[in-house]
């Protein structure tokens, strides 16, 4: 498993412990849902900028992230 792949993984845990869908999410996190769902399963570069409003949407430090 590599790095984005880890990182997606851990947000949809994340996602799924505070019982949100993936579409309230993005929306919390303004990213388009179809995004969301490429960063959640690994496929694309996460920039750390974005990181930070997906952190921040999960009302959580960015370092539970890693």
């Amino acid at each position: 498993m590599n790095v984005k792949e880890k990182l997606g993984k851990r947000i949809y845990e994340l996602r799924i412990e505070k019982s949100l869908s993936q579409e309230k999410l993005a929306l919390k996190a303004n990213i388009d849902r179809a995004y969301m769902h490429l960063i959640e399963k690994g496929k694309t570069n996460v920039s750390i900028e974005l990181i930070e409003k997906i952190a921040i949407a999960l009302e959580i430090d960015i370092k539970e992230l890693f």
